[in-house]
């Protein structure tokens, strides 16, 4: 049987590789695009720079900086009269995941209309999307690479997966230089995010050997650098190595899926408005140890690549020892407990049954090593509050 593999056409990977992005535009034929980032990256002047750079190689950019963390359908409205007012050829994704989600969906809702909610899954759209070019500003989500977008429903609060050929890229500008400046709570999120994309990619239903071979460097990337960019952001080495290890990761999940951890993640983000990366982080230990009885060999290789079992360790012995290590490091870059993090018990508790029923709809639980019952789920939920 074969296995289908999507990748963004090309990517400028490396050092300075922002300088590029005239070139880029300009490879590709394109002449009006639409920056769509956050008013974070506009105050830094980040913003400008690329505004810049598409002037001098004679393009007609446009600025939308309206995007919010964790977007939802109404913060989508403004963006998308701006594509029309400007008759944009193409959308440029630049910032974290949020800013990239929200390229993706405008690219596809300018082209082809409708509303989110008939984009989620299980449907895969594969139609009519504007070019989208991903400049990611965080080593994390690894979006520029994934043909997924993750947007929430504002009527319902529910975080809608969308699949598809056209949420893909059709380019990447990979610049480790843009996340220098990233803080320590973020690095850390973000890298357990990138960790998490890697591991779910390996153990999912849906792994194949080219997913394989990107989710495992990842994992050993991560394993060797996250601790050190986490105490020092400047240290170079290592954010080049998150940033490389993050695309990887978007790589091999976009190839193979993701699995539980994702499934329970976008509920605590929607109703919570928990970042994205730090709602995986809260869930990986407690889902993994849950996990690893339906896979014990592929998370025995997780281990392995993450360094912390050798060859001659047993499945069982390694797979352990991957739990122990992902508890250890959760605790290491302080990611707290839902109960830490300041969410309310009450409120958590009634909204566990919604939350398990969203995560299972979303299809992502159907790919884990154990596919969860509902009441597994909510079980899971529980137990990670504090």
């Amino acid at each position: 049987m074969s296995t289908q593999i999507a990748l963004p056409r090309f990517a400028r990977i490396g050092a300075g590789a922002l300088d590029e992005i005239g070139s880029v535009v300009d490879q590709l034929g394109l002449h009006r695009p639409i920056l769509v980032t956050d008013k974070y990256l506009v105050s830094t002047g980040a913003a400008d720079r690329i505004l810049d750079i598409l002037r001098a190689a004679g393009k007609e950019p446009l600025l939308f900086d309206g995007t919010v963390p964790d977007p939802t359908t109404d913060s989508l409205e403004d963006g998308l009269r701006a594509v029309t007012a400007h008759n944009a050829d193409s959308v440029i994704g630049f910032g974290g995941g949020s800013p990239m989600d929200t390229a993706k969906a405008l690219a596809v809702l300018s082209a082809n209309g409708g509303e989110m909610r008939s984009y989620k899954a299980p449907h895969v759209y594969t139609g009519k999307a504007l070019p989208i070019i991903a400049v990611p500003t965080t080593a994390g989500s690894g979006s520029e690479a994934t043909q997924f977008t993750v947007i929430s429903d504002s009527a319902s609060d529910e975080k809608m997966l969308c699949p598809g050929l056209s949420f893909l890229p059709i380019a990447a500008i990979v610049d480790f230089e843009l996340t220098i400046s990233m803080p320590p709570r973020l690095t850390a999120d973000t890298g357990v995010d990138a960790l998490t994309h890697a591991i779910e990619a390996y153990v999912s239903r849906k792994a194949n050997p080219f997913s394989d071979g990107l989710a495992l460097a990842a994992i050993r990337t991560i394993g060797k650098n996250i601790r050190t960019a986490y105490a020092d952001g400047e240290d170079r080495t290592a954010r080049e190595a998150m940033m490389i290890a993050s695309t990887q990761a978007g790589m091999a999940f976009s190839n193979a899926s993701v699995a539980l951890v994702h499934g329970m993640s976008r509920p605590i983000g929607a109703h919570f408005h928990v970042a994205h990366g730090l709602s995986n982080a809260m869930l990986l230990p407690a889902i993994t140890r849950f996990s690893v009885k339906g896979a014990e060999s592929r998370y025995a290789d997780c281990a392995r690549a993450y360094g912390v079992a050798s060859e001659s360790t047993s499945d069982v012995t390694a797979a352990q020892f991957l739990v122990d290590a992902l508890t250890e490091l959760c605790h290491d870059l302080k990611v707290p407990t839902p109960l830490a993090y300041g969410i309310d018990r009450g409120k958590w508790d009634n909204l566990i049954p919604l939350m398990a029923r969203q995560a299972l709809e979303s299809g992502s639980p159907g790919n884990n090593p154990v596919v969860p019952t509902a009441s597994e789920i909510e079980t899971l939920y529980a137990e990670v509050y504090e």
